[in-house]
C-alpha cells in the first residue's frame, strides 16, 4: 500500500498483486492508515488506484477459510466495514480509480467511493454466492447507489458484467478509455470549489432524503460563510476565487 499526499490530493495504491489485491487482513489495515492520513485537513480529494492488472479481486479466500474459528465480529470491530464507512463520510472526495477487474469484496470498495472512474474494459462480477455466502457488508454501499431490481442478475448469479452495465446500474460514474485522465479533471475540478462547500455538498448527496428546514438552515449559513463573501466576490471581479488554505470546521 502506498499513499502519497501532493498538492491537496491523496493518491492511495493498492499494492499486492501476489494475491490480486484481495483484501487480506494486512492490505486493510494498510489501507485503514492511508486513510488516517487522508482525512488530515491539507487533504481535499482522495485517489483510490491500484498496481496492475486488477483493482481488488475481493476477500482473501484462503486468509478467510483459515479464519472461521474466530470469534464473529460486529459493524464497530469489522475493519471492512469501517474502511467503507470512511470513504463515504469523510471531507475528502474519494475517487476510485479502476483499471483492471473488480470482484466482490473490490465492488464494495469501489461503490463506498463518492466517484468511480472505470476502464470501458474492465468487468465485475459479485461472486458471493458461487462460494456459498452473499454480499452482506458490501450491501451497504452498493445498494446506497443503485435500486435492487438493477443489480438482481449479477447479485444473484455471480455472472460477470462489463463497465457499461456498471454505469446503467448506477454503480460507477465515469466509463473512460484514459482513467487517470478523468480523475485529474475531476480532482480539479474539486479543488476549484471552496473546501467547506465542497464538504457540505458531499454530506448532503448522501444524506438520502433531505430535510427541507435543515437545508434552509445550512443554505443561509453557507450564504454567510467567508467562503461565500469570498465566491461571490471573485465572480463580481472575473477572477478565480482565492480560498483558504484551512477549511472551515
Amino acid at each position: 500500500m502506498h499513499c502519497s499526499v501532493d498538492g491537496g490530493v491523496a493518491t492511495i495504491t493498492l499494492d499486492s498483486p501476489a494475491n490480486r489485491n484481495a483484501l487480506s487482513q494486512q492490505l486493510v489495515a494498510d489501507l485503514s492508515s492511508a486513510l488516517d492520513r487522508a482525512e488530515q485537513p491539507d487533504v481535499r480529494a482522495v485517489v483510490l488506484t491500484h498496481v496492475p492488472p486488477v483493482f481488488c479481486a475481493g476477500a482473501d479466500l484462503k486468509e478467510r477459510a483459515a479464519a472461521n474459528d474466530a470469534p464473529p465480529s460486529t459493524s464497530a470491530g469489522n475493519p471492512m466495514a469501517s474502511v467503507m464507512e470512511r470513504l463515504g463520510t469523510m471531507r475528502a472526495v474519494t475517487i476510485a480509480a479502476v483499471d483492471g477487474p473488480v470482484r466482490a469484496g473490490g465492488i464494495g470498495i469501489m461503490a463506498a467511493c463518492d466517484l468511480a472512474v472505470v476502464n470501458s474494459a474492465v468487468t465485475f462480477a459479485l461472486t458471493e454466492v458461487r462460494i456459498g455466502v452473499a454480499p452482506a457488508i458490501i450491501s451497504v454501499p452498493i445498494l446506497a447507489r443503485c435500486n435492487w431490481s438493477s443489480l438482481a442478475s449479477a447479485w444473484l448469479t455471480g455472472e460477470p458484467f462489463d463497465a457499461q452495465a456498471a454505469r446503467s446500474m448506477g454503480l460507477v460514474t465515469h466509463v473512460a478509455d484514459d482513467v487517470m485522465a478523468t480523475v485529474a479533471r475531476l480532482v480539479q475540478g474539486v479543488l476549484a470549489g471552496a473546501p467547506n462547500a465542497v464538504a457540505e455538498a458531499k454530506r448532503v448527496l448522501r444524506s438520502g432524503q433531505p430535510d427541507m428546514a435543515a437545508m434552509v438552515e445550512l443554505s443561509d449559513r453557507l450564504f454567510r460563510s467567508d467562503e461565500a463573501a469570498e465566491g461571490m466576490r471573485a465572480f463580481a471581479e472575473k477572477r478565480p476565487p482565492r480560498w483558504s488554505p484551512e477549511a472551515e470546521r
